[in-house]
Parts: C-alpha cells; sequence; structure tokens
C-alpha cells in the first residue's frame, strides 16, 4: 500500500501540533511540514501530497482563501483540510468554493474527526465535523448564500484597510464608484459590521489581517 503523504502547514497552533500527533499514528502515512504560506506552497508544487492540513489562520501574510487558490495553482489535484478557530458559516461556504475540501472546526473532537476526514477527503468527498456542518447548512438555507468573498471583494477589503476612498478603489481597480460602494456593502454584511473600521476589525478576526499586496 501506497503511503498517504500529508502536508502539515506547522504553528503554534495547540490545534494543529495535536493534529500532526495524532496523524504520527495512522497506518501508512507520511508527514512533511512548512513554516510559512510560500514555503506551503513551494513544497504543494514539489512533493505533490496527498492531503494538506492547515490552520485557519496559518500565515499572517496571506488570507486563508487566497492561500487555498495558490495552493491548488500549485497543485491541483491535492485535498486541503482546514483546521478553524472560527464556526462560520459563510466562511466555510467561500473555503469550499475556491476548493477546500475539508473543515474541522476546533470545538470539535479532534480524535474523533480528524481520521475521518482524511479518509473522506482521500475518497474525494468533502468532510465538515459536526458544528462546522451545522452552522454551514444555516449559511446554505439563509439569504448569504449566493455572494462569496471573492477576489475582487477581498481586493476592495485590502484597499479600505488602507484607507483608500472609494474613489480611489474604483481607480485602482478599474471599476466603476458605484460598483465599489456596492461590493462594500456586500463585505460590511458578510461581516456583519457597519462601518469601515468595524469592517476591517471583522474581517482581521477571520484571519484577513495582514491585507497583503
Amino acid at each position: 500500500m501506497t503511503a498517504t503523504h500529508i502536508l502539515i502547514a506547522d504553528s503554534s497552533s495547540l490545534t494543529v501540533v495535536g493534529a500532526e500527533t495524532l496523524l504520527k499514528e495512522r497506518a501508512d502515512t507520511r508527514i512533511t511540514k512548512a513554516q510559512t504560506g510560500s514555503q506551503l506552497v513551494q513544497m504543494a508544487a514539489d512533493l505533490c501530497p496527498d492531503v494538506i492540513l492547515m490552520g485557519d489562520q496559518f500565515d499572517p501574510a496571506i488570507d486563508t482563501l487566497a492561500l487555498v487558490e495558490q495552493l491548488l495553482k500549485a497543485s491541483p489535484v491535492v485535498r486541503i483540510i482546514v483546521m478553524g478557530t472560527l464556526s462560520d458559516g459563510l466562511l466555510i461556504r467561500d473555503l469550499f468554493a475556491v476548493g477546500a475540501r475539508g473543515y474541522l472546526a476546533s470545538g470539535d473532537d479532534l480524535p474523533g474527526c480528524l481520521r475521518t476526514a482524511i479518509d473522506t477527503v482521500l475518497r474525494n468527498r468533502p468532510y465538515l465535523s459536526p458544528t462546522a456542518n451545522a452552522e454551514y447548512l444555516v449559511t446554505m438555507h439563509s439569504g448569504d448564500k449566493d455572494w462569496k468573498l471573492d477576489a475582487e471583494a477581498r481586493s476592495v477589503l485590502r484597499l479600505l484597510a488602507q484607507g483608500l476612498t472609494i474613489g480611489r478603489i474604483a481607480t485602482q481597480l478599474k471599476a466603476k464608484p458605484r460598483r465599489i460602494y456596492w461590493v462594500r456593502e456586500k463585505l460590511r454584511h458578510r461581516f456583519g459590521a457597519t462601518t469601515n473600521e468595524h469592517l476591517i476589525s471583522r474581517a482581521v478576526a477571520e484571519g484577513f489581517g495582514s491585507f497583503p499586496e
């Protein structure tokens, strides 16, 4: 039997450290680790692992959605499982939209869920831990399910965080100001915010903290 290669995005997260300990007990499993987002992407391209296991705030230099997109570009067939500190149905929905295959909420039973998650994604089926699944189902039955935090929205979010006005953002993104106003209002609704400052603070809490160029 060919060993399952699992690439772990190593961090100080106790959840990820606990997952590594559990996976070492899994039969026919080879584990490698990356320390940064850029190293993770390079190792995904070079090693072609079967599964990538990463925390939702692994590298502050890049948001999790963008990192998932880069990983799948580097290794299109890899199955990505995110271990989340937040049980947010919208974030889970957005992660699945960009190609993640599994999501484990940190409050759920890690020993019971992790092995099942690995086996499930290796069969090319999605996996959500119980809390994540409940939050995801609530979101998919709400009016928010059809608007995703896509690349355009994340660009607007980043530029708002840099203090740019709507006009300057429109110029930089080569879009009409009314389009940027619309995206900003959708962002505020997405994060449950009423002001730009509130929007940015809520986005930071979901791992969009550094808003890199």
